[in-house]
């Protein structure tokens, strides 16, 4: 093949899921193709529905090699989520949805296996989110299926090996909150090891390792050159890491926003990360530990803002401001910060649409600077993916932080990381507009009221 240079990015999300097609020698996204992707609620248990989105996968992919030919294709994808295949790659059980409960029932089980935060850097989380209590319920739920697993893959490797035949695992995804992966030692952790599934393990190989071509079949299908590589993907938090990873000096933090808020600190304070506050240690694409936390945001925002315009303003804005119209947490318990916080509003008879719309960007910008407190950030801070697009969001992120934030212009965040596994230049895509703190007073006003609000919380 030709020199590597358009790169479509496989993008599953927990809400949407993209095909992107990047090009390398200008980092920017050109065409994009997106479905929505909802759990299909059925027996055995609310699952991810993976035929329709390889179908979606498979379309996309022919339609985007009609306008400008695939060159490689790379893979990301939310994390707390595995499958189980056999050795015939077909899954044995579905693909569970990590918002499901079932593996609450083992909880009292669970706990008394799983590895302690020091080791793992994974925090106890409910329902699927801690990787390891889902295999563990399926194990004991379902044995004979369980049984019949010849891998256990993390979820942009499915993909990968739906794509090239070739099973592997990968370091990003295996460091998510999955209590499988020690990163201090880059090995898997105790867990593994006491159920006796390291051999189930796929071997772990690096993000920008290309598995193989694409199968001659899925070829014949898209319309591909046969020998389009496939690389083996990464996290999608950690796409979003990547480019400044290569380019950025640190200091730096970055702000992954899609359902989940993620922020990562790189090169800041030394903290104790609080496993109560949902911090977490997640792994790079180069392998590094890094401080991280995380709340629900994306989620929160489409509930919260459903049907509501989105056309403020700088009245609107004043008004929140001056009234110390406040929103606190949680909209979606169990999560972030402040687990067990209860939402409520301050201040908000008599306010309008707008006016809402604002206290809502503000409310998200406050809990994302928790989190970047929480994990020690320091420096600039970039914002990825949606959030970027919010004025408010920004504007708001960089009073409470009282640091500069940047607004990435890239549309889907994680395209750009993603896409940077088929190359090893070290330069990121465009940074954006960069923010300073706002200097009128009114802002730091409006972060402290809500910070004492918080805290009479309890």
């Amino acid at each position: 093949m030709s020199a590597i240079r358009h790169i479509a990015v496989i993008d599953i999300g927990k809400t949407n899921a993209k095909v992107a097609l990047v090009d390398l020698a200008t980092l920017t996204e050109g065409a994009l193709r997106r479905m929505a992707n909802a759990p299909v609620r059925q027996a055995p248990y609310p699952h991810h529905d993976v035929e329709a989105l390889w179908t979606f996968i498979l379309d996309s992919l022919a339609d985007l090699n009609r306008e400008q030919r695939i060159d490689a294709i790379s893979i990301t994808t939310h994390g707390a989520t595995g499958a189980l295949v056999d050795a015939a790659g077909e899954l044995v059980l579905p693909v569970l949805d990590y918002e499901f409960d079932g593996p609450d029932r083992l909880a009292a089980d669970y706990d008394a296996i799983r590895p302690p935060f020091a080791e793992t850097g994974t925090p106890r989380l409910p329902l699927g989110l801690n990787l390891g209590a889902q295999f563990f319920w399926q194990q004991k739920r379902f044995p004979a299926e369980f049984a019949k697993a010849a891998a256990m893959l993390m979820y942009p490797q499915y993909w990968a090996l739906r794509l090239t035949g070739v099973a592997a695992n990968e370091v990003t995804s295996l460091g998510c909150h999955t209590d499988l992966w020690n990163p201090w030692k880059a090995d898997f952790s105790s867990l593994v090891d006491r159920l006796d599934w390291r051999d189930l393990m796929a071997p772990v190989r690096p993000a920008r390792d290309r598995l193989g071509p694409i199968l001659p079949a899925l070829a014949a299908r898209t319309g591909l050159d046969p020998q389009t590589p496939v690389f083996c993907g990464l996290h999608d938090s950690n796409a979003s890491l990547l480019p400044h990873l290569l380019s950025d000096r640190p200091p730096f933090s970055v702000v992954s926003t899609g359902t989940w808020v993620v922020s990562m600190a790189v090169g800041g304070k030394q903290v104790v990360l609080d496993a109560a506050r949902d911090t977490l240690v997640n792994v790079s694409a180069l392998g590094d530990p890094v401080p991280s936390a995380r709340f629900m945001g994306g989620r929160e925002f489409s509930l919260l803002t459903e049907g509501q315009p989105d056309n403020w303003t700088e009245d609107d804005v004043g008004t929140v401001l001056a009234r110390k119209t406040l929103l606190l947490p949680s909209t979606q318990q169990g999560s972030g910060p402040f687990l067990h916080h209860a939402a409520t509003w301050l201040n908000a008879d008599g306010i309008n649409n707008t006016q809402r719309f604002a206290a809502i960007s503000f409310y998200l910008a406050l809990m994302t600077a928790t989190c970047l407190e929480l994990i020690g950030a320091d420096g600039p801070t970039t914002v990825e993916g949606p959030f970027a697009r919010n004025r408010l969001f920004v504007g708001m992120l960089a009073s409470s932080t009282a640091r500069s934030v940047i607004a990435s212009e890239a549309a889907t965040g994680t395209s750009i990381g993603a896409a940077l596994l088929a190359t090893d230049q070290a330069t990121a895509h465009g940074k954006g507009k960069r923010l300073e703190p706002p200097t009128d007073p009114v802002w730091a006003g409006y972060v402290s009221a809500w910070r004492a609000a918080v805290e009479a919380q309890g």
